[in-house]
């Protein structure tokens, strides 16, 4: 009886490891052994991180895909009559920023995605931006059969996402 007192007074739910040896002979008994809460905060704070990094990846190619969209096509807009020199010039200028944005989103993001999901969120996003340049600069009209393309991608990518492939 008087090492069950000690042990529950030396309990502290904030120190891992310190869990009783008899988790039921706590105040408050549980039919499972109950994880210290600074494991729990550890957990939550990790998935947290990594929803974070997750999200900071995609937003950083979906920023590098505006820089690259931009390179590969605003010359078709804005630089119709410069020569092709000038054209590859300014289009690797801006094609510079793009992987400045695109390498560190692929190196934060890999181990949370696979290799093969990084490139599939890179190409949803390419198409993503894509589509508003087109139809917002190039001044195109968005049919039918682009939104049937872009529907089959959105399957491949859940198809790349399900179940969920390990890095």
């Amino acid at each position: 009886m008087l090492a069950q007192s000690v042990e529950q007074r030396t309990f502290n739910p904030f120190v891992v490891g310190s869990i009783p040896a008899h988790p039921t002979n706590t105040p408050r008994s549980f039919p499972f052994p109950v994880p210290p809460l600074a494991f729990v905060a550890e957990v939550a704070s990790t998935e947290a991180s990594l929803r974070c990094a997750g999200v900071q990846t995609v937003l950083l190619l979906l920023a590098s895909n505006v820089f690259m969209t931009v390179a590969w096509y605003g010359h078709l807009k804005f630089g119709r009559d410069w020569p092709l020199w000038q054209a590859i010039v300014v289009s690797w200028g801006i094609a510079l920023i793009e992987y400045c944005l695109a390498v560190p989103a692929n190196r934060m993001g890999y181990g949370q995605f696979s290799g093969f999901q990084l490139k599939i969120i890179q190409e949803v996003a390419t198409l993503t931006v894509f589509i508003g340049f087109a139809m917002l600069v190039l001044r195109e009209r968005f049919a039918w059969n682009y939104a049937m393309a872009f529907l089959c991608l959105a399957c491949a990518v859940g198809f790349a996402f399900y179940p969920p492939a390990t890095p």
